[in-house]
């Protein structure tokens, strides 16, 4: 039996009088695409940041590789190979695109202490570590803030793996772009998947998470209110438990009468 990669077990976060989370559970597996659909206010965000290092469970269990997880900071989280891309990426646009894959973990050369920094070692790495990833760089020299948000989006995932990520969490990665951006974002998240990282895809978007997700849970109001596997559901009942079912029969039927 695998040892899942990350666990929650009934995992509980205040703020003071105001609870965030309440008795939340998943697994998230090697080599899956584990998928948290919810919409704003669902407590997406705070799962984020427990599972990141910035916030700690107020209750329940957090586990790492099967070994509890007692995080004081993200810096904590990437030691324990949890890398996170936020929605901001955390990038400089106008910096180069190699500047920005190792922002941070600026490689030296010679005496460590002097810090000169290695700029040819790190082009290259950035340019064969995109490029296993499926993304032929013109130039690593280029600033990152001319590619597309996808591109930006596919060289935050590739820096993450590079850098050890184990797991790999995705904060919306694809809200603000197009079809066409969204699908180049979904491709790198199969190839992250591919070299054996478990992805967790955070998302309100159920087409997106049913092409790419192996397992998927709905997040409303803090709590986990359903689970699926992939072959185990479709498309329109993920969509209709997220909507909130009868919910969604009303709006359905109060649209159709307007437009009559």
């Amino acid at each position: 039996m695998t040892t899942p990669a990350l666990e929650l077990k009934h995992v509980g976060k205040a703020f003071g009088n105001v609870i965030a989370l309440n008795d939340v559970s998943l697994v998230v597996d090697p080599g899956t695409v584990t998928c948290v659909l919810g919409d704003n206010g669902a407590g997406k965000s705070t799962l984020i940041k427990i599972l990141s290092g910035v916030h700690k469970n107020s209750s329940g269990d957090f586990l790492v590789d099967g070994e509890p997880a007692d995080f004081n900071s993200p810096r904590d989280a990437q030691a324990h190979g949890i890398g996170t891309v936020f929605q901001d990426l955390a990038t400089v646009p106008l910096m180069s695109i190699w500047r920005n894959f190792f922002l941070g973990n600026e490689p030296t050369k010679w005496w460590k202490p002097l810090g000169i920094m290695n700029t040819k070692y790190a082009k290259e790495v950035t340019k064969n570590e995109l490029l296993d990833m499926g993304i032929d760089l013109r130039d690593p020299n280029q600033a990152i803030g001319t590619l597309s948000g996808g591109e930006r989006q596919a060289v935050a995932i590739a820096r993450a793996v590079h850098f050890g990520a184990k797991v790999l969490i995705l904060d919306e990665p694809t809200s603000a772009l197009g079809v066409r951006q969204s699908g180049i974002v979904l491709k790198y998240i199969l190839a992250a998947r591919e070299r054996g990282v478990a992805v967790v895809f955070i998302t309100h978007n159920p087409h997106h998470a049913f092409l790419v997700g192996d397992r998927f849970y709905l997040l409303n109001r803090g709590r986990m209110i359903a689970d699926f596997e992939r072959g185990k559901v479709e498309l329109d009942e993920l969509i209709q438990a997220m909507a909130g079912g009868a919910e969604l029969e009303t709006l359905t039927h109060e649209i159709s009468v307007i437009r009559k």
